[in-house]
């Protein structure tokens, strides 16, 4: 049996509360099919600052949050989604800029990330090269203090509200022929670069976009970390990133479940509420069962990690099913409401078209079925 101990309890009721005063208004405030005005998004951030979350995995001592992967799961299953999963390119991205940065990148860039000052991003894949770090074209070629960027990204969480962009870059070629990637932080106040947003089917009050690096001038100084490491934070990234995507369909879910639920208990037919029906009690019971088992599944993987074990495999298959489950209860969800469920009124075609769009980031299902795969086999399917 999973058992909240008192602590787990504070920060689920905290964030609940936090979401309810501060970010939900901010939503609510905005058309549902737009991005949110880059403002709004300074104070949400701002009000994720004050819980503590902006740097979950950083160390206290060097601003962060310092928590358990596990009890960071609890909390970005209590936000709107649109708002996780932009607090995951941010956050993400902080830890990436923290792992190996200079002292003057640390001093001049993190403690606005922390607060909130700033929204940053990481820009990785491209139209030929997402969950293969290997087939990134875009470039950086250093001369003597400088250096300069060229290429394009795409499906970029947060591009078009970032002051600060971690870009992977390849950098010449390693010791075995292969690109080596690099991580170059871009700050939108000194370099320019192209930003267009990319009109989606969900969470249209985020923020994906295209980004175009056209000979954009940055210091030297900004190519963070070694050269090559940049596959190795991107997996390390990815590995907490998925069963916490995993967690943002089980709230969508949820939500399904609540609306499920209460129409089952007004509606009535043949005599009787919908609830009363055996098929409508087995359809409600396969919603509970796909959003408990995805939620277990993702806080196992997060544990893992917590744990310090290899997590590739785990949290892979965490989001690939979670993922697959929630979509399919939700769509039970709206067949329960018949006719209702297929209007606007209800809202249930946003939570299935929001749910939807988890199975693209950070690697597609097919994608991690083989991550999965070459876990359990020791044998990789990618080349």
């Amino acid at each position: 049996m999973f058992d909240l101990n008192s602590d787990q309890t504070f920060v689920i009721e905290s964030t609940q509360r936090m979401v309810a005063q501060k970010i939900q208004p901010e939503l609510d405030a905005h058309p549902v099919d737009k991005p949110l005005p880059k403002a709004a998004m300074l104070r949400i951030f701002a009000a994720l600052a004050e819980l503590g979350i902006t740097a979950p995995r950083l160390p206290e001592s060097a601003g962060g949050g310092g928590l358990k992967m596990v009890d960071y799961g609890l909390i970005i299953e209590q936000l709107p989604p649109v708002v996780a999963l932009s607090l995951l390119s941010h956050e993400g991205t902080v830890a990436r800029l923290h792992a190996g940065c200079s002292d003057e990148i640390a001093h001049d860039y993190l403690d606005d990330l922390i607060a909130g000052r700033k929204i940053c991003c990481t820009a990785n894949t491209e139209s030929d090269a997402g969950s293969d770090s290997r087939a990134i074209r875009t470039r950086v070629e250093v001369d003597g203090n400088a250096a300069t960027i060229t290429g394009r990204k795409i499906w970029i969480t947060n591009a078009s509200i970032a002051d600060v962009v971690n870009v992977s870059c390849t950098q010449g070629l390693d010791e075995k022929g292969r690109p080596r990637v690099s991580r170059v932080l871009v700050d939108r106040a000194h370099s320019s670069f192209e930003v267009h947003e990319i009109p989606v089917m969900g969470l249209q009050q985020g923020h994906l976009g295209e980004m175009l690096f056209d000979n954009t001038q940055v210091p030297a100084s900004h190519i963070v970390g070694e050269g090559g490491d940049a596959a190795k934070y991107l997996t390390v990234g990815w590995n907490v990133n998925r069963p916490l995507i995993g967690l943002m369909t089980v709230h969508l879910a949820q939500q399904a479940f609540q609306l499920a639920l209460a129409h089952t208990a007004d509606r009535r037919q043949f005599n009787k509420v919908l609830a009363g029906h055996q098929l409508v009690q087995q359809d409600l019971a396969d919603i509970e069962t796909a959003i408990i088992s995805s939620r277990l599944m993702c806080l196992y993987a997060l544990d893992a990690v917590d744990r310090g074990e290899r997590a590739n495999g785990i949290a892979a298959m965490a989001k690939r099913y979670a993922t697959q489950a929630c979509e399919k209860a939700i769509l039970l969800a709206m067949q329960i409401h018949g006719g209702m469920g297929i209007s606007l009124e209800m809202g249930i075609d946003k939570l299935w078209r929001d749910a939807r769009m988890f199975q693209v980031p950070d690697g597609t299902n097919g994608t991690l079925a083989l991550i999965h795969g070459r876990e359990l086999t020791g044998v990789a399917a990618f080349r």
